[in-house]
């Protein structure tokens, strides 16, 4: 069967976006030829600086025929609907229609088309345009002359030339004819554009990759990282060094080169003096080049390894001076910024407010930031205020935290003052990456308690399910503070997550909250925390419209005197003020609840990671769980417990009830409230009220000692009543009040294991 080839060259596509392109090609390609009726055995897409290429095998040579029924008009129609019928079939006359007879509908008219398929090429020269001209680039561009005409092809980068050929292995491959804003697809292509530039001709893949590799171009990405990994290490191992792995950065690097050359550069020791952090992250961002570090030690070396393109007949020297020389100039503008957030603002009377209000030392450098970042009101949010105000919400919040969490007040406090400092300092502006781990730096630098200055770096953890928990229970109150007051300031102001969109990482956010709640063990009934939180940001969203109000009203009563008309409308206005504050009232309630609904469903994606089943934890969350430690253990104690003899047990007793009972509600039939001895009519009645009433005693004790299997084994007790009760008892009795009474025992066993779980949900 065929292959086909497609290349697409063009200038250098950003690093960031070759492997998606790569992959947009792939699907955009491989549907429009399944669509089109092709099929093949198999694809791969390859990607480097200059060019995305397709090899896909095995693609059919031709489309199937395709047969086409089209039901017709009444042969009684009107002769205008007939001759609509043979418009959209093709057909000439209805002679070429067949009759159909129907028992409802008589005799009516069908066509059967029959489309003969296509050939491959056909198809592909069809479709290629299309996908060129609509490639989904974030930011394509128009180049050229042609750019100034109407409909000019839009590319990331201009591109240059097309390569497409179809053919099997036994066969001339031949060029699929196509053309898209003056560039025709040939069988012609380029290599390196510095070692090898002139034209390749090739046939199939096999050759292109080969006589590309000639040309100094390395096609599969993978191949190139995994070659500058090889070189990156086996250079540093011959130095006496240990490569600095950066997967993110050796995936940007293969992308930025297509025949990678590995050197090795150096800096002054001096620069070695700046944090590690620094160092990477200079190196890093500006020159794309790799850290080394004393084989087994922690610090850096004073050599880097770099990247080229470029196979250069000094063996690399001037290409390692030049970065060399950057290197340094970009180190010592970090030095720069290291040694100035160490010393004193210029500016520090004009920070006295801010530092009275926080508590701060103006006499330390971290203090003063933070002052500065308070006086200079940089927004949060438009919508959610200050830095400065919402380290005074953190604050407050972490007071009330630091009571669950066992943490020492004051050092919470004082972490959460200097938490968002370093956003002030001229290293977290070079690199906002750095962001609490200079905080923790330049705390331990001015002397802070080694748990605040920990606390600082860690307010931010965990960014993600494999990142690290804070160390200690100073940064996990204020890393909880911190989170808790972003989610209840978004919800506040309707900026939830939707879809697959979520550009403030809410569900990160929650999930951390979950992971540092579960993982450390921590009780926090969530909602009790977060209502101050709540209206701490419903007063800053929407205070300020009552404020605006009032003053209205104020200076409106200063100026109508005793104007009883005038008086009137200054009432009304204060009476408007007052609805609003009951619709935000309810505002507030709803937003409480579906912010809670949020976390359950995090909760959830959490524990059924864990190996948790879905259905037991639907029988333990109750839409009002808001400690989700305490949800966590029942689900737990239940997942060791249901499939235990006892939990057996417990399930067949109980569903039979609660299954009963539910389907009688649903037909309306009465319940009596409660249950009445008096109605009793057997012995297996009563023996059940018994059971229940020592169940339920024994359940809710357990309960409340937080021993949750102990509560599952006291009402597993309730399978022998139940069973006894159900073979001696017809609970729908005709007499009504007897049968509302049997209703309500059922109703008791529903509300006893309701304690543990909602064993209705359960599966089996």
């Amino acid at each position: 069967m065929p292959d086909l080839l497609l290349e697409l060259r063009s200038e250098e596509i950003p690093a960031r976006l070759q492997r998606k392109a790569a992959g947009d090609l792939r699907k955009l390609v491989t549907d429009a030829l399944v669509e089109a009726g092709l099929n093949y055995d198999g694809v791969r897409e390859y990607w480097t600086p200059r060019r995305l290429t397709l090899d896909i095998r095995g693609l059919n040579a031709r489309s199937a025929d395709s047969r086409e029924e089209i039901k017709g008009p009444s042969t009684k129609a009107p002769e205008q609907a007939v001759a609509g019928f043979l418009r959209k079939a093709g057909l000439s006359d209805v002679s070429q229609a067949q009759v159909v007879s129907d028992p409802k509908k008589g005799d009516f008219y069908v066509a059967h088309i029959v489309k003969p398929g296509r050939i491959a090429e056909e198809i592909i020269a069809d479709a290629m345009p299309g996908i060129i001209r609509n490639f989904p680039w974030p930011k394509p561009m128009r180049s050229g002359a042609a750019s100034a005409r109407p409909g000019a092809l839009r590319w990331v980068r201009p591109l240059q030339s097309i390569v497409c050929l179809f053919g099997s292995e036994t066969e001339e491959t031949r060029v699929v004819p196509f053309e898209v804003d003056g560039i025709t697809a040939s069988n012609v292509t380029y290599g390196h554009r510095f070692h090898a530039p002139e034209a390749i001709t090739v046939r199939r893949f096999d050759d292109y990759a080969a006589a590309l590799e000639k040309a100094k171009v390395i096609l599969d990405a993978e191949r190139r990282k995994q070659i500058i990994a090889t070189d990156a290490a086996n250079i540093a191992f011959a130095n006496g060094l240990e490569l600095v792995e950066d997967e993110g950065l050796l995936e940007e690097v293969s992308g930025l080169v297509e025949w990678p050359q590995v050197l090795m550069g150096t800096f002054e020791e001096e620069f070695l003096a700046i944090p590690a952090e620094i160092i990477r992250l200079t190196i890093k961002t500006n020159q794309k080049c790799f850290v080394t570090r004393p084989v087994g030690g922690e610090g850096l070396s004073n050599h880097f390894i770099l990247v080229s393109n470029i196979e250069a007949k000094d063996g690399g020297k001037e290409i390692v001076h030049g970065n060399g020389k950057v290197v340094r100039a970009r180190l010592s503008d970090a030095r720069h910024f290291w040694t100035r957030d160490q010393g004193d603002l210029p500016d520090l009377d004009t920070l006295k407010a801010s530092a009275e209000k926080f508590g701060l030392d103006l006499k330390k450098p971290l203090d003063q930031r933070m002052a500065k970042l308070d006086a200079l009101n940089v927004t949060f949010h438009a919508k959610l205020g200050t830095q400065g105000e919402r380290v005074q919400r953190i604050r407050a919040l972490a007071a009330e935290l630091a009571r669950a969490t066992g943490a020492d007040p004051a050092l919470v406090d004082r972490a959460v003052v200097l938490a968002k400092a370093d956003l002030r300092t001229e290293a977290v502006g070079e690199f906002p990456e750095l962001q609490g781990i200079m905080g923790r730096k330049y705390a331990l630098l001015q002397g802070e308690h080694a748990s605040v200055a920990a606390a600082i770096e860690d307010h931010w953890k965990p960014n993600g399910p494999s990142d690290r928990l804070p160390e200690d229970a100073i940064g996990l109150t204020v890393a909880l503070a911190d989170k808790l007051d972003t989610l209840t300031g978004f919800w506040v102001i309707n900026e939830k997550p939707t879809g697959s969109k979520d550009p403030y990482a809410l569900r990160r956010a929650a999930l951390g909250v979950v992971r540092i709640l579960l993982e450390k063990g921590i009780r926090l009934p969530l909602r009790s925390f977060w209502g101050a939180a709540f209206l701490s940001h419903f007063r800053s969203s929407f205070g300020g419209q009552t404020k605006q109000v009032f003053a209205s009203a104020n200076q409106l009563a200063e100026t109508i005197g005793s104007d009883g008309v005038l008086t009137e409308s200054y009432q009304a206005l204060k009476s408007m003020v007052l609805e609003n504050r009951h619709q935000w009232a309810d505002d507030l309630s709803a937003k409480d609840a579906d912010l809670l609904s949020f976390f359950h469903d995090r909760l959830k994606v959490y524990l059924r990671d864990l190996g948790a089943r879905h259905d037991l934890i639907d029988a333990v969350l109750t839409e009002d769980a808001d400690d989700l430690l305490m949800v966590a253990r029942r689900v737990e104690a239940l997942t060791a417990f249901i499939t235990s003899e006892d939990g057996k047990n417990l399930l067949a007793g109980t569903k039979r009830a609660t299954q009963l009972l539910a389907a009688e509600e649903k037909k309306g039939t009465v319940v009596a409230d409660g249950v009445s001895a008096d109605l009793f009519r057997g012995a297996a009645e009563k023996d059940l009220h018994d059971a229940i009433v020592v169940a339920t005693r024994d359940a809710a004790g357990a309960v409340e000692k937080e021993d949750f299997r102990s509560a599952m084994e006291a009402l597993s007790k309730l399978r022998s009543p139940v069973d006894t009760f159900f073979d001696d008892v017809l609970v729908n009795d005709e007499d009504a009040a007897i049968r509302a009474n049997r209703l309500a025992l059922l109703a008791a066993i529903r509300s006893a294991t309701g304690t543990v779980a909602d064993f209705s949900k359960i599966a089996g």
